[in-house]
């Protein structure tokens, strides 16, 4: 695109510097190589941020580009550009998308009163600055107890947003709704992963359009680590969970979190639901160690984001 709109302004790129933020590519993917379109226009030198660890890529771009005569600089803004990348760079190198789950929760970390009630514990500013990260992930994830207690779009609704993510719905025993809201949102992609396979639960959930993966553990519920490979192998980069307390809790048990983004409002709400259940713990080192990334004030609430320590070694 780059390419294209400089000789659109009629601006040659002869002997120019291209930057970009992972390797160029030198196969046929869903476009043809970008190695043999900067060498078609007489590029001069390629600053590439991060070599692209794809096995069809691999080295291969950059040593393309230098056989061609042209300078290849790698990891100018190698941090800025893995983080652009994570998504992408966590599934081709662990197999798994970018787990990122969001909370919204009281300061004193509450997200629903003992009743259930808890829209809305944060802001309209929280909510807004919620879809916009909804709006980057490859998948939203969510559990069938939240598609049945409080009947969610889960959709991205942010202004001249056009492209939907696909909802991804933890359902042990195909009990999602055909009435549920979450078939309105138009042209969207709906997985469902379920524990047992009832033919006609299944076939109903087909003809609304669903994808059912049946991937059962041991227990009779899904197998949450087999569900993160099967969404790898389906290109999800990033996995942005919006689910319950119990869901959250299996995710965080299971090692299977990358990254916590939290809403917390200036509110105390005393008893009621967590963020996740993960306990009774024995000891404060069974807890989940966390690194702070970044604090930043949305509205009157909190936006805290941290990701659980050790996780992002790839």
């Amino acid at each position: 695109m780059a390419l294209r709109d400089a000789a659109a302004r009629g601006h040659s790129v002869a002997g120019a510097t291209a930057y970009v933020t992972l390797e160029p590519c030198a196969h046929h993917g869903r476009t043809g190589p970008c190695t043999d379109a900067l060498v078609a226009t007489g590029i001069g030198r390629v600053v590439a941020a991060l070599e692209d660890p794809h096995p069809r890529v691999a080295g291969q771009g950059i040593a393309r580009l230098r056989a061609a005569g042209v300078q290849v600089d790698v990891g100018l803004g190698a941090a800025e550009a893995r983080e652009l990348n994570i998504g992408f760079l966590s599934r081709v190198v662990r197999g798994t998308p970018w787990v990122r789950l969001k909370a919204a929760s009281s300061i004193d970390g509450r997200t629903a009163l003992p009743n259930g009630a808890s829209q809305w514990i944060t802001s309209a500013e929280a909510r807004e600055d919620g879809h916009r990260w909804r709006v980057r992930a490859g998948a939203v994830l969510t559990g069938i107890g939240t598609v049945l207690e409080d009947d969610p779009l889960l959709n991205v609704r942010v202004p001249g947003v056009t492209r939907q993510p696909a909802l991804v719905i933890v359902d042990s025993q195909m009990q999602t709704p055909a009435a549920a809201r979450l078939w309105s949102v138009p042209e969207r992609a709906v997985l469902i992963y379920a524990a047992s396979n009832d033919g006609e639960r299944r076939q109903a959930l087909q003809a609304k359009g669903a994808t059912v993966v049946v991937l059962p553990n041991a227990h009779g519920k899904v197998d949450l680590p087999a569900m993160l490979r099967d969404l790898g192998q389906r290109d999800i980069n990033e996995l942005h969970v919006e689910a319950g307390y119990k869901l959250n809790g299996s995710l965080f048990r299971e090692a299977l979190v990358d990254e916590l983004l939290l809403y917390q409002a200036p509110l105390l709400l005393g008893e009621g639901a967590g963020i996740a259940a993960i306990g009774p713990l024995r000891a404060l080192g069974e807890g989940v160690a966390l690194d702070w990334q970044s604090c930043e004030q949305v509205g009157p609430d909190l936006r805290l984001i941290a990701r659980v320590a050790g996780r992002a070694t790839f």
